[in-house]
């Protein structure tokens, strides 16, 4: 299966141009989310490069934050560079939970591997295992009880892009089990 990042940013528009003014975007050395402001009329969302898969983690960001936390750059969010220590590691994956079992439902409702990022190659290392298995659980309630709307809304989409016919449901989780 071909994943091109426009497909993504064409997907993304369509879904969320129109009525929530944000758009994504990619080539960027690193990804941030920026809101509208005076020189720019929509809320950008950048992602790294051509990396499909910073622009799907990017997305699962903005989908996580909430009206006060998009008008914000980065969502207001703390983050740690690589080189955590093994404490701000706990403290990153904790946050990051809830929006890498968002990205794991559209990298799989795309068709593209999938596995959580620690995102700290230079730091303490710690055991990725208790953060992957919290990251598939919180993806199971997701599709068990729901995601909300714009999640919901961008699922679909490249469910109906990449593998039309698929269902968003907790089956699409069996290629992991």
């Amino acid at each position: 299966m071909h994943h091109d990042c426009q497909d993504l940013i064409r997907l993304f528009d369509e879904c969320f141009l129109a009525d929530l003014n944000t758009c994504l975007r990619g080539g960027y050395p690193e990804p941030e989310y920026l809101p509208a402001d005076a020189a720019h009329p929509r809320h950008r969302i950048l992602f790294t490069r051509d990396y499909f898969r910073s622009a799907l983690h990017e997305v699962a960001h903005w989908c996580v934050a909430g009206p006060e936390r998009r008008l914000l750059p980065d969502f207001g969010y703390w983050y740690a560079p690589d080189g955590r220590t093994a404490e701000q590691q706990r403290t990153f994956e904790q946050v990051e939970v809830k929006p890498q079992a968002l990205e794991m439902i559209f990298c799989l409702a795309a068709g593209h591997r999938f596995d959580v990022s620690t995102d700290n190659l230079s730091g303490e290392q710690t055991d990725a295992s208790p953060f992957r298995e919290r990251v598939h659980a919180q993806a199971r309630v997701y599709l068990q009880q729901g995601m909300g709307e714009r999640p919901t809304r961008f699922a679909h989409a490249l469910l109906d892009a990449y593998q039309p016919g698929r269902a968003l449901d907790v089956g699409l989780l069996e290629p992991l089990v």
